[in-house]
């Protein structure tokens, strides 16, 4: 089995019915059957995630010190910055990876910012490359608008309204985003990131040519090489506990068995903090302690808003940070 490609180009210029029908049937199928698929067609243009790219490997290059300039422990309630390697933690495991977590960039006079919500704020951006910041937040306002159409297909392959999750969901949605730098593994034992599943709606990532992304489909560990100019689209918990399972939110993880270092970029297309998210009108209830899953959470059985969803998950992710700063 390959992972699906689906051509966005005839939801974005509303083209004629049977040509949107076929994209949306694709994304139909690759969500009941993989819960992943590419979609090129896209509208980025090539040169920003190739600016993007170019900006962060200067950034990962620099010493410790100075990348410690913007640490997370600095960004406070916001949740944003660079962690070293070995920082994140994946079923209590480290990842072989640095990074830095952005997300929308907000003012702090934002009433978002003033009330603490976790995870709202300014992002932290370092002093060198200069460019990085002009390179991500262009790029979170081009890929964001990427992963509304998605949504849009998504919605008419569920039989909705094509703004259904505009509607309910994304009207304030929560966007966050992740620069990713896993370097060669020294041990062929070891995981740059242990099986997991994403927590929203559907996550939009840029991988660069390295290489190391699996997917998990019906027991089997199944590879996600680079695609050319495309985005690699895959489910989060939410999609499948709106669903009643009919959509996948997959396990997935990374090895960077390469000789040279990998970089990749997720973004995290959410729905507002304080939405609770229901199954979507006509789907089934189902039967599920969470036995099956990774982390061993029912997403059928919680309940709650998103945001007191993600709070529980991220928690886990940094457990010395979140004690600090987010209790």
């Amino acid at each position: 089995m390959d992972v699906p490609i689906v051509d966005l180009a005839p939801l974005r210029a509303a083209a004629s019915p049977d040509t949107v029908t076929a994209t949306v049937s694709g994304i139909d199928r690759a969500c009941r059957d993989v819960g992943f698929f590419y979609v090129v067609g896209h509208g980025v243009d090539p040169a920003l995630p190739d600016e993007l790219d170019r900006t962060a490997r200067e950034f990962f290059a620099l010493d410790e010190r100075e990348k410690a300039t913007i640490a997370m422990t600095k960004g406070g309630r916001a949740w944003r910055g660079w962690f070293p390697l070995g920082g994140e933690l994946t079923s209590g495991v480290p990842d072989r990876k640095e990074g830095i977590y952005f997300g929308q960039e907000l003012a702090p006079d934002d009433p978002r910012v003033v009330a603490g919500i976790p995870l709202h704020g300014p992002n932290l951006f370092p002093a060198r490359p200069p460019a990085l910041r002009a390179a991500v937040l262009r790029y979170l306002d081009e890929v964001t608008a990427v992963g509304h159409v998605v949504l849009r297909g998504i919605a008419l392959a569920l039989g909705l309204d094509e703004g259904w999750f505009a509607q309910h969901l994304t009207a304030d949605p929560l966007v966050l985003f992740r620069i990713f730098h896993y370097p060669p593994l020294r041990d062929e034992r070891e995981w740059s990131v242990g099986a997991h599943t994403d927590y929203g709606l559907v996550t939009l990532l840029r991988q660069d040519d390295t290489g190391g992304l699996e997917i998990e489909v019906d027991g089997s560990w199944l590879a996600a090489p680079p695609v050319p100019d495309s985005f690699v689209v895959n489910l989060g918990d939410m999609l499948e506990r709106m669903t009643g399972g009919r959509y996948r939110s997959t396990p997935h993880r990374v090895r960077n068995a390469s000789d040279r270092d990998r970089m990749s970029f997720p973004l995290f297309l959410d729905p507002g903090w304080d939405v609770d998210v229901r199954p979507i009108p006509g789907a089934a209830p189902v039967d599920d302690d969470g036995s099956g899953r990774w982390d061993g959470a029912s997403v059928h059985e919680w309940s709650g808003t998103y945001g007191e969803y993600l709070l529980q998950k991220v928690g886990r992710v940094f457990p010395d940070l979140g004690r600090e700063v987010l209790s």
